[in-house]
């Protein structure tokens, strides 16, 4: 562990204003940045531009890589009860009738109800405390979910489920978010995505040797899955501790992370993006004030068309490839892989071209037309191999606007209080969606599932309109905030990327 004990102050002087920047003659240029900022990387010297890439490459090496377990915990979830719906599991739970997507809508309910309290959680007790307590109690939730007897008992251990997990994905994003600067979030994203969808890949393989092991020592092939699924998390969970870091000002409490000099580097380049890195008191007025913010929640909507998508392809991919597409069980658990392995190219282009250009919006868009096509193929087309390439291009387009969509929202808020409003708020909606998603494949209307398919096209067309207001609002604010008439997210300086 680092000794900091004879640390400086680490939050350092607030930097010149932008006013003061251009009246010594620098000037600005769009969408959130200014040339001080490029002046300033020309000038460091070599020694501190290694510096600062040693630093990013210890984050990344610590946080991005633990931060994508975690998550992929979370998404093996909807790996193993899918694969699991195409086993004996739906007859032997008596899952039938609306009962399979009662159990994943009552995960969703659930978390939707603690993602908040998980979130606050997170900044209060610090992630190296929180954590590996929610992720040992998922593994072992998911553990005793494979000795479940009745679709109650199934249900109920859902409901424990959603509360253990609620507070990942928006801790990890408010985390993330806490460690990098703007231009460096979303390449971020993109790996903590990366590091999802493999191991969620890797799991459907997983699933279908594990299927193979139904009988064996009186259990089914389903209860394997779980019980394997839930052994691993309880390992990490065990891991997390030492693994995962804390926020950029409490560095020094990470184990054998940070250097005294590295941990100041890191707060002072957090501190000139965008001046929030020390949050202020906890009181629920500093977190709910901010729901006000309107733009919260129309980030919130992005968030919930894309969960509609996601949700219906990654619970039911295996169905939609036995009912839909007629390939048999084992086959369908197996083809459920490749796209999720595709998926990790165009997330990891796609945000390194907008970490490099500090554009979101024109990247949302482009991956919302490519997911519209997926799914026309998927919809429309009689050759079953065309169906399969719209699923290879449905789930890379939404894997890569999950990457996009977090950097999109994490730019654009400021404060550590309203980070963890909007995260929390944003992932509560996602999981609005998810409980839609769950709905809108009908088995009645195997092969074709018309309703998932126009309902998935017809959210990402209003992903396309919201987008589209949000560039003309963030253009106008920026262009106000650059005459000196709006201080905007309360941060002298402040301008929204787009």
């Amino acid at each position: 562990m680092a000794d900091n004990s004879h640390l400086e102050p680490l939050v350092p002087s607030p930097p010149p204003s932008p006013k003061k920047a251009i009246a010594h003659g620098h000037t600005e240029v769009p969408n959130g940045s200014t040339d001080e900022d490029d002046d300033r990387r020309e000038d460091l010297t070599d020694d501190e531009k290694a510096l600062e890439r040693r630093l990013r490459l210890k984050v990344d090496l610590r946080l991005c890589t633990i931060a994508g377990v975690l998550c992929s915990l979370n998404l093996l979830d909807s790996g193993v009860i899918s694969s699991a719906s195409v086993t004996s599991m739906i007859t032997d739970l008596d899952l039938t009738g609306n009962r399979y997507s009662i159990s994943i809508f009552i995960f969703t309910i659930a978390s939707i109800a603690f993602q908040l309290p998980s979130t606050i959680a997170v900044r209060t007790f610090g992630p190296r405390i929180w954590f590996p307590i929610i992720t040992f109690s998922f593994g072992l939730i998911t553990m005793c979910t494979a000795f479940v007897t009745t679709w109650k008992q199934m249900i109920a251990l859902r409901i424990l489920l959603g509360m253990a997990m609620s507070g990942v994905y928006p801790g990890l994003t408010l985390l993330i978010s806490s460690w990098y600067p703007r231009k460096e979030q979303q390449v971020r994203f993109a790996f903590l995505q990366s590091g999802q969808v493999i191991i969620l890949a890797t799991g459907s393989i997983v699933n279908f040797g594990l299927n193979k092991l139904n009988g064996r020592g009186g259990l089914k092939g389903w209860q394997y899955m779980f019980l394997v699924q839930g052994l691993i998390a309880c390992m990490f969970g065990l891991l997390t501790r030492a693994w995962i870091i804390d926020f950029p000002e409490n560095a020094h409490n990470s184990l054998y992370f940070l250097t005294p000099e590295e941990q100041k580097l890191a707060v002072s380049r957090i501190q000139r993006d965008r001046k929030d890195v020390e949050a202020e008191p906890f009181t629920w007025y500093a977190v709910l004030r901010h729901a006000g913010d309107a733009k919260v929640y129309a980030f919130a909507v992005l968030f919930f068309c894309l969960n509609l998508v996601s949700t219906s392809l990654s619970y039911f991919l295996p169905i939609i490839l036995q009912n839909g597409m007629g390939f048999s069980a084992d086959k369908a658990i197996l083809l459920s892989a490749p796209p999720y392995y595709y998926a990790v190219i165009p997330v990891l282009l796609s945000s390194f071209i907008g970490d490099r250009y500090n554009t979101r919006g024109p990247i949302i868009a482009f991956n919302s037309l490519c997911l519209i096509l997926g799914f026309c193929l998927l919809g429309f087309a009689s050759d079953t191999t065309a169906r399969y390439i719209g699923v290879y291009l449905a789930t890379g387009a939404y894997i890569s606007n999950w990457a996009a969509l977090s950097a999109y929202q994490a730019n654009n808020i400021a404060g550590q209080w309203k980070r963890a409003f909007t995260a929390a708020t944003v992932t509560a909606f996602n999981g609005a969606g998810g409980i839609a998603g769950s709905y809108i494949v009908r088995q009645k209307e195997a092969p074709r599932y018309t309703t998932a398919v126009w309902i998935s096209i017809g959210s990402h067309l209003v992903i396309l309109g919201v987008v589209g207001l949000f560039t003309m609002g963030f253009w106008f604010a920026n262009r106000r905030q650059r005459a000196g008439k709006v201080l905007l997210e309360a941060r002298e300086g402040f301008r929204y990327t787009y």
